[in-house]
């Protein structure tokens, strides 16, 4: 009756962390939706040649916070910039020219 008592806990869990992973990644825009928003944001200041992002979130602290972001680059000719973009909002946390 024991092991059978375990293997339900087992099976209650991981059901339970997938649940909440899959709750988790619902409430973050998509990779596609970050890198977008950040174009747009780039696009006000002058012209675009590229960009890039990565597709998995990453957790960076800014100034004692943390945040869930992507990380993504933009291109322009005058040079190249790379962003931290939040996962949740899509607002530039940081932005540097490389």
């Amino acid at each position: 009756m024991r092991i059978k008592t375990f293997l339900t806990g087992i099976v209650v869990g991981a059901t339970a962390a997938y649940i909440f992973d899959q709750w988790q990644h619902r409430r973050l825009i998509s990779s596609e939706q970050a890198l977008q928003k950040a174009k747009e944001a780039f696009q006000q200041t002058g012209d675009i040649t590229g960009s890039w992002i990565q597709t998995t979130v990453e957790m960076i602290e800014k100034n004692g916070l943390r945040y869930t972001v992507y990380r993504g680059g933009i291109t322009r000719p005058t040079g190249a910039y790379e962003c931290f973009i939040d996962a949740k909002t899509g607002t530039i946390i940081e932005a540097r020219k490389l």
